[in-house]
């Protein structure tokens, strides 16, 4: 390694991580990044297989027109160029099937109004006064919208305090209604009673606005953002395994990697699972009490993922996502029934070229239970076992029959999968039990679930899903909140409005 001393390490580089890297390296500080993997890029990663591409976490991605908060958040990052994106329909950028009958969500809120009325016109008043209020929610963010504030607080206590399903009960008495507006809640592996509606509205008011795929591959982001954080001295490592934070009496001095090498830094940022980055403290700066309320909190739940390769020429290219619900009621998912696997999925399409007429590959994501796969909890990748294999076989043809249901003749175009379990999450991504969203928020204990940038220790922050909230937009607006522990949260706001 180049140096041994810097004014801040980052300690992964997911996108949190290096969204930190490009902004305080851009700022003129001596940054440095440390990964554990060979790639970087955290959900950002890809992998090959069968000549193909798959992304792992990054599927797809919204308010991205010009004017739009992400738009406005990729140009300040200096992504735009390298990036290249596909609308999807606009006409029904999402479909819900639930318990045989399909609902489109449509791009713009007048049209996802009308759409959605088609299939409800008993209850149009309800749906415009939905759009209205996750207008308000989003609206009522002064991070969501690049208003400058005095507070880091980033939505009104009331949307943390009420669960999503909730809010969608107070919005309409219509059952079926209820469900379809929460069909897309794979997105943030909702939990009914528990999930603040504010990730709700928050998520939802973001695609509705405009809805997008990569093409070819999220890694574009990952690949922009770290040619930007060397072109201002930054430096990034791969293949560097964290396995100790070191402390003085006072602060965070260093970092220990498994190669025996020590990282010394005035500042550290950890893009790492607060359960996980507790591991590596032994000090006494961490109270006993904050280690045991962050051990303490619940994870999302996991999934399992076929990764599919379709013979050539063979399958339309799939402009939306396919969201599947066996019964009529979405809230169970995340309480199935092994025996009925699976009772809901999520069918994807990858969009490897502008404009595709034929799809080459798709991604069919069901939900998960860590421990399904605990039996092999202290294995490594490529080393579980046969009997891992066949489990994994067992649940990728139980997943591609229930495909076949829904899309007669699928099964015949396929070409080649791959799959991939929690454990193949946890052991990429590095999310305690392979959860995909990271820790739960609860509106039940609003405070506790809610976890803060600062840390006990005071030269030491965290970036990444875990803090304000998850997904693209999540993540990119709680490193501007990491960030703004150096330079200001209203000095970032500016530059992202001016930019």
């Amino acid at each position: 390694m180049a140096h041994n001393r810097y004014e801040i390490a980052i300690l992964g580089t997911g996108l949190g991580g290096l969204i930190c890297g490009y902004i305080l390296s851009r700022k003129g500080y001596k940054v440095v990044i440390l990964e554990k993997n060979h790639q970087i890029g955290g959900c950002l990663q890809t992998f090959k297989r069968f000549g193909v591409k798959f992304d792992t976490g990054m599927h797809y991605i919204g308010s991205l027109q010009e004017g739009q908060i992400l738009h406005k958040l990729f140009d300040f990052i200096n992504v735009l160029d390298d990036v290249k994106v596909h609308s999807l329909d606009t006409d029904g950028y999402d479909v819900i099937s639930l318990a045989g009958q399909k609902y489109r969500y449509a791009s713009g809120y007048e049209a996802f109004i009308n759409t959605l009325s088609e299939s409800f016109p008993e209850n149009h008043k309800d749906i415009e006064e939905y759009i209205r209020r996750v207008r308000q929610i989003a609206a009522s963010s002064p991070l969501y919208n690049m208003r400058k504030i005095n507070t880091h607080t980033f939505i009104d206590a009331d949307y943390i305090k009420t669960s999503v399903d909730e809010f969608i009960a107070s919005v309409t008495s219509n059952p079926i209604l209820q469900n379809i507006l929460a069909g897309n809640l794979p997105l943030y592996a909702g939990v009914k009673g528990k999930t603040p509606t504010y990730i709700h509205a928050l998520i939802n008011n973001f695609y509705i606005q405009s809805a997008y795929r990569i093409v070819g591959g999220s890694d574009a982001i990952a690949q922009s953002l770290a040619k930007s954080i060397r072109s201002f001295g930054g430096e990034i490592y791969t293949d560097c395994e964290i396995t100790n934070i070191i402390c003085d009496d006072n602060k965070a001095v260093a970092v220990q990697l498994a190669n025996g090498e020590r990282i010394e830094a005035d500042s550290f940022v950890s893009n790492i699972h607060p359960q996980k980055m507790l591991t590596m403290l032994d000090t006494r700066l961490i109270r006993k009490a904050y280690r045991d309320r962050i051990n303490a909190l619940e994870n999302t739940i996991s999934n399992f993922t076929v990764y599919i390769k379709f013979k050539e020429n063979t399958t339309p290219y799939l402009n939306y996502n396919y969201y599947f619900y066996e019964d009529g009621n979405v809230w169970n998912v995340n309480n199935y029934d092994v025996n009925k696997y699976p009772q809901s999925y999520l069918y994807m399409h990858q969009c490897h070229k502008e404009n595709p007429q034929y799809a080459q590959s798709a991604e069919l994501i069901g939900y998960m239970k860590f421990d399904e796969v605990r039996q092999w909890v202290n294995t490594k990748v490529e080393r579980r076992g046969e009997d891992y294999k066949t489990f994994k076989e067992m649940k990728a043809q139980q997943l591609l029959a229930k495909l076949e249901e829904s899309f007669p003749g699928i099964n015949s175009a396929i070409e080649g999968y791959e799959t991939s379990s929690p454990l193949t999450y946890r052991d990429y991504t590095g999310t305690h039990e392979g959860s995909m969203y990271g820790i739960i928020r609860d509106k039940n204990f609003p405070t506790q679930t809610l976890v803060s940038q600062r840390t006990k220790i005071p030269n030491l922050f965290m970036t990444g899903q875990n803090i304000n909230s998850h997904g693209i937009l999540g993540v990119t607006i709680g490193a501007a909140i990491t960030c703004a522990e150096f330079l200001g949260l209203n000095e970032i706001i500016n530059e992202i409005d001016n930019e």
